[in-house]
């Protein structure tokens, strides 16, 4: 019934190379006052260009767990650096994460500059330079003291950003653009929150990424070079093929087993990490490493290596359903435009149900109305919420209604404010 190991052979052939070639080769470039190893972008939407001297900013993050935090400060450092000219210095205190998305290896001592973003690891002895005009502490990370009180003593201080996380829910609107006074230092700090409307700061997004997007899905070599790059075949005729990136879930027992029994065949894609444990646990299996494999039915549960952000987006991008959690991965499924659904990280007293509830509300105006209640039967099933269960026998279906639901959600949300952008007209409006 269950079979385990490597059972996809090499079949990449040419595909190899050029897959290398599109992720970007290493470089030696001066990168502010040190000689430091930077990647190349790739084919990543994002353009090499000189590393300017001004504007300067600082970004902080600490990363509490998983791989959100320092997700979404990674992807905002670069879009910052490349398409807004800004030397951004990323200060994060396990910067050795990033060889896990940024797709490099280095050893981490004073400074290392990807994409021509400078990483330091986090310390008090940080300090601001003169040329510092912005600094932005990541989800009210808080900067260290001494390099609050270093940047209150500058002739001219620089803008305080505290850009809070991604939310759906109401409060937003009245919360963003808002000051608060540090209490002995006198000076403020600029709350932007991102969000779903224009009363919000947006969402983060490459200039270029529709264009990306379409280029890649016209391009058969291209896709069949991202899943040789991962291990699997690419997709047979008429197959279903899902991803799974979450948090530890009972549900996915469930679906799994409804995904067994289905008229086509499905394959669900899982990147190393919690879900590869939360399955392995549940089914009792010995599912641990990419190149490991479970079949039941119609099913094949296939676990890939943990990949950088740049092959991440294309994994979203040829799936017919992405389950995603937490905000980058749920941004990054959006622009994706492929059926999805969404883990809220789950807290206690079941706060992120309100989560959950906010964000379907602007989803379901999306959906087309036979299919709505199915839907969001579906997204709080998943989440561990109260109510009617989910049409596990309409499952198809669902998904296709999805899939018209986020596509046209994605291009609406194309319209409305950029992240990057929005913290920079905020900066441009605050600092004149």
């Amino acid at each position: 019934m269950a079979v385990t190991g490597k059972s996809h052979g090499n079949k990449c052939g040419a595909f190899v190379d050029r897959n290398r070639q599109e992720q970007g080769e290493a470089t030696f470039t001066q990168c502010s006052h040190s000689l430091v190893r930077c990647l190349s972008p790739g084919d990543d939407g994002l353009r090499p260009m000189t590393v300017p001297s001004k504007p300067h900013w600082d970004l902080f993050c600490r990363v509490v767990d998983n791989f959100g935090d320092i997700g979404v400060c990674w992807r905002l450092a670069r879009i910052l650096a490349a398409e807004h000219g800004i030397a951004v210095r990323l200060v994060v205190d396990r910067p050795e994460i990033l060889d896990r998305i940024a797709n490099s290896h280095e050893i981490y001592n004073k400074s290392v500059c990807y994409h021509h973003v400078e990483v330091v690891r986090w310390s008090d002895s940080i300090r601001p330079s003169t040329d510092t005009s912005v600094v932005v502490e990541v989800f009210a990370c808080d900067p260290p003291e001494p390099y609050l009180a270093a940047m209150a003593e500058l002739a001219r201080c620089p803008l305080w950003i505290n850009l809070e996380y991604l939310s759906a829910e109401s409060w937003v609107a009245g919360c963003h653009g808002m000051l608060s006074r540090h209490p002995q230092l006198g000076i403020d700090k600029l709350f932007m929150i991102p969000g779903f409307d224009r009363a919000s700061a947006g969402l983060l997004r490459e200039s270029s990424l529709d264009e990306q997007r379409r280029r890649f899905l016209s391009d058969p070599e291209a896709r069949a070079a991202m899943w040789c790059g991962l291990g699997v075949p690419p997709p047979a005729p008429g197959e279903l093929r899902a991803s799974l990136f979450g948090y530890e879930n009972p549900v996915v027992v469930r679906l799994l087993d409804v995904l067994s029994r289905h008229s086509r065949p499905v394959t669900v894609v899982v990147p190393e990490g919690r879900s590869v444990a939360d399955l392995s646990r549940r089914l009792g299996l010995g599912l641990a490493r990419a190149g490991d494999v479970w079949r039941e039915g119609s099913l094949q549960v296939a676990v890939v290596p943990f990949t950088d952000q740049h092959s991440y987006d294309r994994l979203l991008w040829c799936c017919d359903l992405n389950m995603v959690r937490g905000e980058d991965s749920l941004v990054r499924a959006l622009w994706a435009g492929r059926a999805m659904l969404w883990q809220a990280y789950p807290q206690q007293d079941d706060d992120h149900h309100a989560k959950v509830e906010a964000l379907l509300g602007r989803l379901l105006p999306f959906v087309e109305p036979a299919a709505a209640d199915d839907a969001a039967a579906l997204w709080r099933h998943w989440n561990g919420m109260s109510g009617r269960g989910p049409a596990w026998a309409r499952l198809e279906s669902t998904v296709a209604a999805l899939t018209s639901a986020i596509d046209a959600w994605r291009q609406a949300l194309a319209k409305g404010p950029e992240l990057a952008t929005s913290l920079v007209n905020a900066a441009t409006s605050q600092i004149q």
